[in-house]
């Protein structure tokens, strides 16, 4: 595993949002949660939102600091605000991943749904958002390599959602183009 770190704000809440590509990357997820947000500033709590379904199917992600969302229904607002809540305090974490479900890692586009822009302006206290970008790749080892390319997406009080989408989807392409190794490939791709 390799990550491409960042300066971490002290006395701060943290939200790692995350691309959502499979079963694995809520584990990476926590490695950069305890690799390197801990030892840059100690953390008092870390919770990751799940969809309620997986809750169901793995019931054991509630002893992980996991707590349940089910989009399109009224719950949604008392999840939310239950995050805003858990980042009103300096040193909790929250995995987050905007993309509300599964996608392949090699997606070009990250689709933001609103529930991060809901949840931040929730916020009472200083909170620093972090996206990581993961991308796997085996080149000509039989073992694959985890890289973890970070990015300071700023803090709840200079939060601006558009801003937040265009700088994760430029930093992610950016992350897969250094890592992907290629001829120069036409803009108009996809």
């Amino acid at each position: 595993m390799i990550i491409h770190p960042i300066d971490i704000k002290p006395n701060h809440s943290y939200v790692l949002m995350c691309n959502h590509f499979g079963f694995l990357d809520g584990f990476f997820s926590y490695y950069i949660a305890f690799k390197m947000l801990d030892k840059q500033q100690k953390l008092k709590g870390l919770y990751t939102m799940s969809v309620k379904k997986q809750m169901e199917k793995n019931w054991w992600l509630k002893y992980c600091g996991s707590f349940s969302v089910e989009p399109g229904t009224r719950s949604v607002k008392e999840s939310l605000d239950y995050a805003a809540e858990i980042l009103s305090s300096p040193g909790n974490i929250l995995l987050y991943y905007p993309q509300g479900n599964l996608e392949s890692q090699h997606i070009r586009h990250i689709e933001f749904k609103d529930g991060i822009y809901e949840i931040v302006k929730g916020i009472k206290g200083d909170c620093q958002l972090i996206w990581g970008s993961t991308v796997i790749e085996y080149y000509e080892s039989t073992k694959p390599s985890a890289n973890m390319s970070l990015l300071d997406c700023g803090t709840n009080h200079d939060f601006d959602f558009e801003a937040l989408k265009q700088n994760v989807n430029a930093h992610h392409l950016k992350s897969m183009k250094n890592l992907v190794r290629f001829t120069k490939e036409p803009q108009n791709l996809m």
